[in-house]
């Protein structure tokens, strides 16, 4: 898979840095993306895997796009990008990279993906141009992907990808009020192959 980072010399905190891959855009959320995503977040799987609110309303994506990305961009802390199908256009998912409070050079991935672009590897291509982004652009020495026991499909993509399987955090992770056992894996920058997805 090539992977060309477009804006290299840009740092966290500059213009939103953008992805791409053989198949996909990897772009910060814009207001043209509201609808997209309102309609994706309906899913009850995204609802069950992620810390979406449930019920997830208009409010919910305009504060996506216009505060939680846009305040993560401006901190460096929390990197957010919607995925694209380059040739449609059409929004595939999200991805994320947030910085690990106290803990320096490690950020924890995230992903979630549209339902009808499920089992296309997009997600996987995805991740792997994020973790190359966090571990030879900016530097980091540790990626981290958590996810509710249970999830098989982000743990196919975190596999995938070369994430190394640490073991299960139980009553770790808070979803709406509720700690649930958590799987964690990492990913070093030795880790790196070529091809991520291989």
């Amino acid at each position: 898979m090539e992977e060309q980072q477009e804006n290299q010399n840009e740092s966290r905190t500059a213009e939103p840095v953008v992805l791409t891959t053989d198949r996909l855009v990897l772009r910060a959320p814009g207001e043209g993306d509201v609808d997209a995503i309102l309609a994706a977040c309906q899913d009850e799987e995204i609802q069950r895997w992620t810390v979406v609110p449930v019920p997830y309303g208009r409010e919910d994506a305009e504060y996506f796009v216009h505060d939680l990305a846009v305040n993560g961009r401006r901190t460096g802390d929390n990197l957010v990008w919607c995925v694209f199908e380059r040739e449609s256009g059409a929004l595939v998912g999200s991805q994320g990279l947030t910085a690990c409070p106290g803990r320096p050079g490690t950020a924890e991935v995230g992903w979630w993906a549209a339902k009808e672009f499920r089992g296309r590897g997009y997600t996987a291509e995805a991740a792997a141009a994020v973790a190359r982004y966090g571990l030879r652009d900016l530097g980091l020495r540790r990626l981290e992907w958590l996810a509710y026991v249970g999830n098989d499909g982000s743990r196919a993509v975190a596999e995938r990808i070369g994430f190394r399987f640490e073991g299960t955090l139980r009553s770790y992770s808070e979803q709406r009020g509720r700690f649930l056992d958590t799987w964690i894996a990492s990913l070093l920058a030795e880790d790196l192959t070529e091809d991520l997805t291989d």
